[in-house]
């Protein structure tokens, strides 16, 4: 005789995921759940909702690294567990950081001697890296002031209008005034004697950009340098610069060595730069280095000793992993400037390889620059049909996420796409790219224009005196027939 008997419910082991009550029900959105549930169901569950995020090989959008060497994941999962800030227990991994400060100080000409130690910290990214910077700015100005016995109350930083929102941030958290360059069409960066113009004596610094945000040119730093050298000794007013070099800085060394932006320059005090874009690291790692101590004022670092050891401090957080400060010690190690330098020269080329295709389709103007970061920034030659926000959705029917946006203050009328070369952005891809952008646009020329669009939103007055105007709007194959009902002003809003 055989013997049976129904599984509890709880009785997993019969079970696969898909067959068990946890696949039928929601997920929580706002309470901790009561129960429990197993391990290979929580996996499941959440990787089958994350296969709907975008694949980020293909975000275009980011200038974060999306790859690694295997042998660089190893050493990432072998040290996941160590929290960086404990420096006794983990010694080998505090001189692995102080390593890469001193490499990326000497990258950036600062003028140390061959076995002195320099003057800067790793941070989660070159936000807090600016933060970091900017206070030390602000609290030297202020010590300067009050030696003076002048008011310290006001201070002010000047940048262009193109800096990345961290420096809004700081300016607002930290309660210094922003003082920004405007663009103007053409013109995306900050204009050196403009700003130089607007400095005074409150001004704890001028905010360089090397890489924009917005179409990756450089900004002129030497100029600047120049110009608040020749202020100097025309008034007296000695303002530092801080270089930010976010996505410029692992680039300008390696393929445009006599381009003299960093500490070769007597003004620049400064320099951050994010591991996790160029450098070539995952998400979460920056740095900052000064050019001396001076630079860094002492009353800013914190020295505690409840974890073992006197240890000097100057972040803004305290627990942060290991694993990015040692793959960085990786990538340093691993390529050299040989490395970097194939890499950086292979994302240059792509980039060409790019802009010569968008080009060769006559359909767009190029916003971006050949000196700069790897990228391509673009536009619509003729955007009365359609806009650069109608390519960047439709894109993403193809995988790629490719961002549209508007320039800033005093050149908003300008919209442009954009396209970041990363490291694993290869030849082929760039192709790809060019030929799903050609269907995208064979695709936009079938469907209607923007200004039926408009007329079916009521956003285009009509001239037929009738109380109602009937629009059908014809969508491509891809898209259903809609009917499109537009009514006087008076009526309720038309949902489209």
């Amino acid at each position: 005789m055989v013997l049976s008997h129904a599984a509890s419910d709880s009785d997993v082991s019969v079970h696969s995921t898909f067959a068990s009550r946890y696949v039928r029900t929601s997920l929580p959105r706002f309470r901790m759940p009561e129960n429990s549930i197993p391990k290979e169901a929580a996996y499941q569950i959440i990787n089958d909702e994350l296969m709907l995020d975008g694949n980020p090989r293909l975000n275009l959008a980011s200038f974060v690294t999306t790859w690694m060497e295997p042998e660089c994941d190893k050493l990432i999962m072998a040290s996941i567990n160590k929290n960086y800030v404990d420096m006794d227990e983990y010694p080998v991994t505090t001189e692995l950081q102080n390593r890469c400060v001193n490499m990326i100080a000497h990258l950036f000409n600062a003028p140390l001697g061959e076995t002195e130690t320099a003057v800067g910290v790793g941070t989660v990214g070159s936000s807090e890296a600016i933060m970091l910077a900017g206070l030390a700015f602000k609290r030297k100005w202020q010590n300067k002031r009050r030696a003076e016995g002048k008011p310290f109350d006001k201070p002010n930083i000047v940048t262009g209008a193109n800096v990345q929102v961290c420096w809004e941030k700081f300016a607002r958290y930290f309660e210094v005034e922003l003082k920004e360059v405007k663009l103007r069409e053409g013109y995306y960066v900050m204009d050196p004697e403009q700003a130089v113009e607007m400095v005074d004596e409150n001004t704890i610094c001028v905010a360089a950009i090397l890489g924009s945000t917005l179409n990756g040119e450089f900004e002129d730093v030497k100029l600047l340098n120049d110009l608040l050298v020749l202020k100097k000794k025309e008034t007296g007013l000695d303002i530092p610069i801080h270089v930010d070099a976010a996505s410029g800085g692992f680039i300008a060394p390696f393929i445009y060595p006599e381009l003299e932006w960093d500490f070769r320059l007597p003004q620049v005090k400064s320099i951050n730069v994010s591991g996790h874009k160029y450098g070539l690291v995952y998400a979460g790692i920056g740095w900052v280095v000064w050019r001396n101590k001076e630079d860094l004022p002492d009353e800013l670092v914190f020295h505690i000793n409840y974890l073992g050891t006197d240890q000097p401090t100057f972040t803004l957080n305290f627990s942060k992993g290991s694993s990015q400060v040692i793959a960085q010690y990786y990538q340093l190690i691993r390529l050299g400037h040989e490395g970097y330098r194939n890499v950086m020269e292979n994302c240059r080329e792509n980039m060409i390889v790019l802009r010569e295709g968008l080009e060769k389709t006559g359909r767009f103007n190029i916003v971006s620059k050949d000196e700069g970061i790897p990228l391509v920034a673009f536009s619509l030659k003729d955007n009365s049909s359609h806009t650069e926000f109608e390519i960047s959705e439709m894109l993403r029917r193809y995988g790629w996420i490719v961002p549209a946006y508007t320039m800033p203050a005093n050149a908003e009328h300008i919209t442009v796409l954009r396209v970041v070369i990363r490291e694993d952005f290869s030849r082929t891809l760039a192709e790809r790219l060019v030929m799903d952008i050609e269907k995208v646009m064979h695709e936009l020329d079938e469907l209607p224009s923007r200004v039926i669009h408009k007329i079916s939103l009521g956003e285009v007055k009509s001239e037929d005196n009738g109380d109602n105007m009937v629009v059908t709007v014809k969508k491509s194959d891809i898209e259903k027939p809609k009917e499109i009902n537009v009514k006087k002003k008076t009526d309720k809003p038309i949902f489209y």
